[in-house]
């Protein structure tokens, strides 16, 4: 389905070590690029003492939202290869930092790649991959009248209720998955007196 994607159940580490370089790679799981970015500043913050802290992320289960920095490294060797491996776990909703502490020996163009690579890919099998599904919050009002037929649908959907206000008025918010979120509203909209806000 298209509202299925998988990402990290919960942050996780990995490191790679070459030629006195450490890489430590922190995987977070987020909603956003606001959440995303978040995450990169505070890891920016907490390791203000590195060389580079390098990162990238990607949003959405269509995987088309993303975006990587190398920090200084030469142009590709750092960001691309931790959106790389993002990209091979078919992950999303993921932001990945590589945090380096420079060893005093450079490791070249292809030496830095493999090292953000391998750095990224540690952080990932360190953590549970899970699957998850794109939800859509909708929120309709409804007569007291329709409260049965309100409720049956509701059950029917195996939907998640996030607020609900029942007077002679009633309204209700409910999460669902995005793929049903259109047949979920047509159904709703045919009980009388219902309307989608």
């Amino acid at each position: 389905m298209g509202d299925t994607f998988y990402t990290l159940k919960s942050p996780s580490e990995g490191w790679y070590k070459e030629k006195m370089s450490k890489f430590l790679a922190f995987a977070v799981p987020v909603e956003s690029s606001t959440e995303a970015k978040d995450v990169i500043a505070s890891f920016q913050k907490k390791y203000y003492d590195a060389r580079h802290v390098c990162w990238a992320y990607m949003l959405g289960a269509s995987r088309t939202e993303f975006q990587s920095n190398d920090n200084g490294e030469p142009s590709g060797t750092a960001g691309k290869p931790i959106l790389g491996q993002i990209n091979s776990f078919n992950l999303t909703n993921l932001v990945i930092v590589v945090v380096r502490y420079f060893g005093g020996i450079k490791l070249g163009t292809s030496g830095l790649i493999v090292a953000y690579r391998e750095a990224a890919r540690e952080a990932i099998i360190a953590g549970e991959i899970i699957e998850c599904h794109e939800m859509r919050e909708i929120t309709f009002t409804f007569p007291y009248l329709s409260m049965n037929d309100v409720m049956k649908c509701i059950k029917d959907a195996g939907v998640k209720v996030l607020a609900q206000e029942f007077d002679n008025a009633c309204s209700m918010t409910i999460s669902i998955r995005a793929d049903n979120a259109v047949a979920f509203s047509a159904r709703i909209s045919d009980i009388d007196g219902t309307s989608i806000v």
